[in-house]
C-alpha cells in the first residue's frame, strides 16, 4: 500500500520542491527534481504490473464524503485497467520530462514550468486511480486546470492566454454535463463507488435513467477528449510549449475521456442508443480533424487535427463495444503522438522557433534522429503494418466491420486522409531544399541528447507497441484482451482474415496508396503549398477550420459579449450604481444635516433636552387618554 501511495505522492513532491523553491534552484536541480518522480513512480508501476494476481483491490484512505445514507470514500483501485493506464502516464511522462530538459533550458520560468508537469502527472494518477466517480472528478478538474496554467506558460502573448481561457472554460461545458452524470448516479444508486454501481447493474437490478446517466457522462468525455462539439480548444492548445502538447495530446488530459468511458462500460451497454451516439460522433469527429488536417501548415497544428481524428477513432471503438482495442489504440497513440509532437518539438527548437512546414525541408541531413525517429512515428499513425499504429487501428476498423458497414467505410476514407497528411507534413518538414532564411540554416543541428533519447525510446515503442496485442492471425495471443478481460466484455476477435479479404485489404490500400501519393507529389514533383492568400475555393474552406470558430464566435461569443456590455453599462451602471449610490449620497446628505444640531453649546443641549422630555410626556399622556 505504501508503495502504492508513492506513485502519486511522488510527482506532487516534486510539484511542491519546484514550486516553493522556484526560481532559487538551478536548471539543472529543478529539471532533476522533476525528473525523478514520474521515474521512480513508473518503476513502482512496473512493479505492481509484474505481481499483479489479477485481483481487484480497493485501499481506503479516509472516510470523505458522509451525508445522511451517502458516504463517499477516498479510495483507490487497483486493477488492470488502472495498472495499464499507470504505465502510459508515468512512462511517456517521464519521457517528456527528460525530453523538457533540453526543450525548456533557456526558458526564464524554467522551474516553475517542471513544477506544473509534476502537478498535471499527480493529477492524472488520481483520476485513474480513484475507485469511484468523485475521486476521478477531483483529477479530471485538476488536470484542466493544469492545461490552463501550462497551455498559457508563455503568457506574455494575449493570444496565448486566450487559447489556455478558451480550454479551460470549454472544458467546463463537458464537465457541467460529467457532473450531472454523477448527481444521478447518487440518485440511482446512492453511490459513485465503482464496486457497488457495476455489481448492481451485474445483478439485474433494475435502474431508471441509465441512458441520460450515460448520456451526461459522454458529454463531459467530448470535452476532455475532443470531439464535436466541444474540439476547438485542442488545435489552440498548441500555443503552449511543445512538451506541453505531447503530455496533453498523448498521457494524458484527452485520454482521460476514453479511459472514463472504458471504465463505465457497464453502463454504457445498458444504453445502446448513447453508444450508437458515441460511434457517430466520433466518426464525425475523425473526418472533420482528418479534413482540416489536409492544408494545415502550422507542424503542430496538423499533429493536433490528427489527435482529434485519432480521438474520434477510438470513440468509435468504444461504439461499437470494442473497448480493448480503443484502450489498445490509446496505448499506441501514446506512443507515436508523443514521439511526433517531441520531433516537432526538435525541428522547432533547430529552427529558431518557426512552426511553418512551408519554410523547412532538407532537415533530415541536419537532423538524422529526428528525422528517422519521425518517419517512424508517420509510418505507425499511418496504419501501415508491421508499426503499432497498424495492429490498433485495424483492430477499431475490424471491429466497425461486422458492427456498422457504413461507418467503417467512412472510417477507411478518415484512415487515408491521415496517411496523406502525415506523409506530407514529413516529406515538407525533411526532404526537398532548405526554404527558410540564411540565419535559421546556420543554426540548423540536431537536438541535445536529453530531447534525442526519448525521441529513441518512444521510436521503439512505435514500431514494436503493436505486439502488446498482437491478434491471432497475425501469430500473436492478444495479451491485453486478456489482461483486461476480468474488466471489459468479451472483445470483438476478427478471426482468420485473409490478407485479401475487403476486411484487411482496404485499411491496407487505405494506409499505402495515399502515402505513395504524398511521396510523389510533394517528394518527387517538390510541391510546395503556396502562402495563404492564393488558397482558394473549398481548399480555403477547410484551411480555415470550415469557419467552425467563427461560427462559434458569432452564436455564443459576441452574443454574450453583448449581454455582458448590456448589464455592465446598463443594469450596472444605470441601475444597481445609481441605486447604492443614491442610498449612499441620501445618508451622507441626511448625516451633514442632523450634523449641524451638534454645537457644542451646553446650554442649547439642555433646552433640547427639555424639549424632547415634554414632548415624550405629551405624547406619553396622549396616548393613554385615547
Amino acid at each position: 500500500m505504501s508503495l502504492l501511495l508513492l506513485i502519486p505522492l511522488l510527482p506532487l513532491i516534486g510539484f511542491a520542491i519546484n514550486g516553493l523553491a522556484y526560481p532559487k534552484l538551478s536548471k539543472s536541480i529543478a529539471g532533476i527534481v522533476g525528473t525523478i518522480p514520474p521515474l521512480v513512480a513508473f518503476v513502482i508501476s512496473l512493479q505492481l504490473f509484474l505481481n499483479f494476481d489479477g485481483q481487484t483491490q480497493i485501499i481506503q484512505l479516509a472516510d470523505w464524503i458522509k451525508v445522511a445514507d451517502l458516504s463517499i470514500p477516498f479510495a483507490f483501485q487497483i486493477d488492470a485497467l488502472s495498472i495499464m493506464m499507470l504505465l502510459v502516464i508515468t512512462g511517456v511522462g517521464t519521457l517528456i520530462h527528460l525530453y523538457s530538459m533540453g526543450y525548456m533550458a533557456h526558458d526564464a520560468g524554467f522551474g516553475k514550468f517542471f513544477s506544473f508537469l509534476n502537478l498535471f502527472i499527480f493529477f492524472m494518477l488520481i483520476l485513474v486511480l480513484g475507485a469511484n466517480f468523485t475521486v476521478l472528478f477531483i483529477g479530471w478538474e485538476g488536470v484542466g486546470l493544469c492545461s490552463y496554467l501550462l497551455i498559457g506558460f508563455w503568457n506574455q502573448k494575449n493570444s496565448y492566454g486566450d487559447a489556455a481561457r478558451k480550454a479551460f472554460i470549454m472544458n467546463r461545458i463537458g464537465d457541467l454535463g460529467f457532473l450531472v452524470g454523477i448527481f444521478l448516479l447518487i440518485q440511482e444508486f446512492g453511490t459513485t463507488d465503482y464496486q457497488t454501481i457495476f455489481s448492481t447493474i451485474k445483478d439485474g437490478t433494475e435502474v431508471g435513467n441509465i441512458g441520460l446517466i450515460a448520456f451526461c457522462l459522454f458529454i463531459g468525455a467530448m470535452g476532455k477528449s475532443a470531439q464535436i462539439p466541444l474540439f476547438t480548444w485542442l488545435p489552440d492548445a498548441m500555443a503552449g510549449p511543445t512538451p506541453v502538447s505531447a503530455l496533453i495530446h498523448a498521457a494524458t488530459m484527452v485520454t482521460a475521456g476514453i479511459y472514463m468511458v472504458i471504465r463505465a462500460n457497464a453502463l454504457f451497454e445498458l444504453s445502446p442508443e448513447v453508444l450508437h451516439f458515441v460511434g457517430w460522433i466520433g466518426l464525425a469527429t475523425a473526418l472533420l480533424g482528418a479534413a482540416i488536417g489536409l492544408f494545415q501548415n502550422d507542424i503542430k497544428k496538423v499533429l493536433a487535427y490528427s489527435t482529434v481524428s485519432q480521438l474520434g477513432y477510438m470513440f468509435m471503438g468504444l461504439g461499437a463495444s470494442a473497448y480493448t482495442a480503443s484502450f489498445f489504440h490509446v496505448m499506441t497513440h501514446a506512443f507515436f503522438k508523443a514521439l511526433l509532437f517531441l520531433g516537432a518539438g526538435s525541428v522547432i527548437h533547430a529552427m529558431s522557433d518557426e512552426q511553418d512546414i512551408r519554410k523547412m525541408g532538407g532537415l533530415k541531413s541536419k537532423m538524422p534522429i529526428t528525422y528517422i525517429t519521425f518517419l517512424l512515428g508517420t509510418i505507425a499513425i499511418s496504419g501501415i503494418p508491421p508499426f503499432a499504429g497498424f495492429f490498433s487501428k485495424d483492430e477499431i476498423l475490424a471491429a466497425l466491420y461486422h458492427h456498422d458497414f457504413a461507418m467503417w467505410c467512412l472510417a477507411i476514407l478518415g484512415s487515408a486522409l491521415t496517411s496523406f497528411y502525415m506523409f506530407r507534413v514529413f516529406i515538407l518538414t525533411f526532404w526537398g531544399d532548405f526554404r527558410g532564411t540564411e540565419k535559421q540554416a546556420h543554426h540548423l543541428h540536431e537536438s541535445p541528447w536529453s530531447m534525442t533519447i526519448p525521441l529513441i525510446i518512444l521510436a521503439v515503442f512505435s514500431v514494436g507497441g503493436g505486439f502488446i496485442n498482437l491478434p491471432h492471425f497475425a501469430g500473436g495471443n492478444e495479451f491485453l484482451a486478456h489482461w483486461l478481460a476480468p474488466i471489459l466484455p468479451e472483445p470483438h476477435t476478427a478471426g482468420e482474415v485473409s490478407l485479401f479479404s475487403l476486411e484487411m485489404g482496404a485499411p491496407l490500400l487505405a494506409a499505402f496508396l495515399p502515402a505513395i501519393f504524398a511521396i510523389y507529389y510533394f517528394g518527387i514533383q517538390k510541391a510546395v503549398p503556396g502562402n495563404d492568400e492564393s488558397i482558394q475555393g473549398i481548399q480555403k474552406v477547410i484551411y480555415r477550420k470550415f469557419y467552425i470558430d467563427e461560427l462559434y464566435d458569432f452564436v455564443f461569443v459576441r452574443p454574450i459579449q453583448v449581454l455582458s456590455t448590456f448589464f455592465a453599462q446598463v443594469i450596472d451602471f444605470l441601475v444597481i450604481d445609481l441605486i447604492v449610490e443614491g442610498v449612499g449620497k441620501t445618508v451622507k446628505t441626511a448625516s451633514d444635516e442632523i450634523r449641524k444640531a451638534q454645537t457644542g453649546n451646553v446650554g442649547y443641549y439642555i433646552f433640547m433636552m427639555v424639549v424632547s422630555i415634554a414632548l415624550i410626556l405629551v405624547l406619553t399622556l396622549r396616548s393613554r387618554i385615547l
